[in-house]
């Protein structure tokens, strides 16, 4: 059974910030009290790479691409005069919209002003906005938010029915950096129909934040929408939350963006710093190299105790496990990294996964988010001198020690409260913490050849389906089985995918299905 840290001890390994009100405390993550000499290389190298990121040098190779997300919060850094002229103006812009928006001075087709947004994006596009919605809203807020994140009809269908009457009042944002992104533009579709049945004229409500000159500005361009926000190359999607991606629904929504956008710069300050006992990103960085053996051994379980932290879980697992889940390192060598990031918020998750946290394998080690601070008003007593908040924060210390006492590693970030500020810290000390990390480990954290297979495959999947659809229509009245309808179309190592195909068409009455001896020899027939 481990001890408890002594107070020495944890003193000597809680960094604190007082910049920003928080600390991170790595003294239950049984790490050396001294970096090892093998990392204290390794992180020169890394503080040198991350120098020359920032500078301007091409880091994504795929793309033949910078990566500039910290230039969102500190324009001066951008390597040309044109890159902060551009993040300038569009923040200017976007404030200048959001206020038109606010003021009724930009109004919708067929009411006074503008309740609801509802935003349609995937991945970075949707996390990101997700997150500072929950995280920063409030009932006070000047508009009511929706989001759609997937094309799931029947999702879809459940946010509209949400929304009811109130469409006529909505702005609906439609995020994407490719401006193909096919989820989004399914849901837009989809919107469009519904605007369109409720006789609303779609480009009066539109509103795009995508590349410059995508086929998505093309579109808004064309159809003369309410605006278009530039994402640029240089951004990528899951870094993308401090671009317009994220600031524009966060100004919509009310909330400081100089406040968020200042949290992020000052830990950007903080993690440039060489001393890494210092330098918070290095920290965090270090304590996954260590917890991980540098090979992504242990997952992170990410629990805040701060129902608004809700979506940093799912925000951070994009993050992480986009920028280091690689099949070969820099040198070409396949080593199948990755870092598995899961987890929900506690108190929850300790009575979901608290079990086997404790008592099964020990694989894994948790980040704990504590924010002091409970509410805005004064709290009542649940007990004699002790309130909701005293338990919330009682269930995270007491959790903590019950791992520890299994030898269970973890860390404490500790925000003194969770405002625009403290939120943008938390989102530049991931950002930079993984930069740095798969500099260590000699990864390229900017680049996901992953997502783009997955994305292909998904695409022949999709016009296999056509065509399995001609094929049935072209002989009216027969009936085929799979493997039947398979051969005829030169696609005979691809019967399963036409058994599933068919059972979806199926089910949604877009093919006849006839039984036969089983579910496997069933039988299939265009419409009439």
């Amino acid at each position: 059974m481990s001890k408890t840290p002594s107070w020495n001890y944890f003193q000597q390994h809680c960094l604190q910030m007082p910049e920003l009100g928080m600390s991170i405390d790595t003294s239950r993550m049984n790490a050396p009290d001294k970096l090892p000499d093998s990392l204290q290389e390794k992180f020169s190298i890394a503080f040198e790479q991350m120098q020359e990121l920032e500078k301007g040098a091409i880091a994504n190779p795929d793309e033949n691409q910078m990566v500039g997300h910290y230039w969102l919060r500190n324009p001066a850094l951008a390597p040309t005069e044109k890159i902060q002229n551009q993040i300038n103006s569009t923040l200017d812009n976007i404030q200048q919209f959001a206020a038109d928006i606010h003021q009724k001075k930009i109004k919708p087709q067929k009411s006074a002003q503008f309740r609801n947004v509802l935003s349609l994006g995937m991945g970075g596009s949707a996390l990101g906005p997700q997150l500072i919605h929950s995280a920063l809203g409030s009932q006070g807020n000047p508009m009511r938010f929706y989001f759609i994140d997937n094309t799931d009809p029947d999702g879809m269908d459940r946010v509209i029915a949400s929304i009811g009457k109130g469409l006529a009042e909505t702005l609906i944002l439609i995020i994407s950096k490719s401006g193909g992104t096919l989820e989004t533009r399914n849901a837009m579709i989809e919107v469009r129909e519904c605007c369109s049945s409720a006789g609303l004229d779609f480009a009066r409500h539109a509103v795009a934040v995508s590349g410059e000159n995508s086929q998505l500005a093309q579109l808004a361009s064309r159809e003369n929408w309410l605006g278009c926000f530039p994402m640029w190359d240089w951004v990528g999607g899951r870094t993308s939350i401090l671009s317009a991606v994220g600031l524009l629904p966060a100004t919509l929504l009310g909330v400081n963006i100089s406040s968020l956008l200042n949290g992020a710069k000052i830990m950007d300050e903080l993690t440039r710093r060489v001393k890494i006992t210092e330098n918070p990103a290095a920290v965090l960085a270090w304590m996954l190299h260590h917890a991980g053996g540098g090979r992504g051994q242990k997952a992170m379980v990410m629990l805040p105790y701060k129902d608004r932290l809700i979506y940093l879980s799912p925000y951070l697992q994009q993050l992480v496990m986009e920028s280091v889940g690689k099949e070969k390192d820099l040198k070409g060598k396949t080593v199948n990294h990755g870092l598995t990031v899961y987890g929900s918020k506690g108190s929850t998750d300790q009575h979901s996964i608290g079990q086997q946290l404790r008592d099964g394998p020990d694989d894994f080690f948790v980040a704990f988010i504590e924010v002091l601070k409970d509410r805005e008003h004064h709290s009542i007593e649940v007990e004699p001198e002790v309130t909701s908040g005293d338990f919330l924060q009682g269930f995270l210390l007491g959790t903590r020690d019950a791992l520890f006492q299994k030898g269970r590693a973890s860390l404490t970030i500790t925000l003194e409260e969770l405002n625009s500020q403290t939120l943008g810290a938390l989102i530049a000390l991931f950002e930079r913490a993984v930069g740095l990390y798969a500099n260590l480990i000699g990864l390229n954290a900017y680049h996901q050849p992953g997502v783009e297979a997955g994305k292909l495959a998904a695409g022949d999947v999709i016009k296999l389906s056509v065509k399995i659809q001609n094929y049935l229509k072209s002989n009216p009245g027969q009936k085929f089985d799979a493997v039947t309808i398979s051969d005829a179309l030169e696609e005979s190592g691809k019967a399963e995918t036409v058994y599933k195909l068919l059972q979806h068409l199926a089910a949604n009455r877009r093919v006849l299905k006839f039984p036969g001896k089983d579910q496997f020899s069933s039988f299939f027939q265009a419409c009439i």
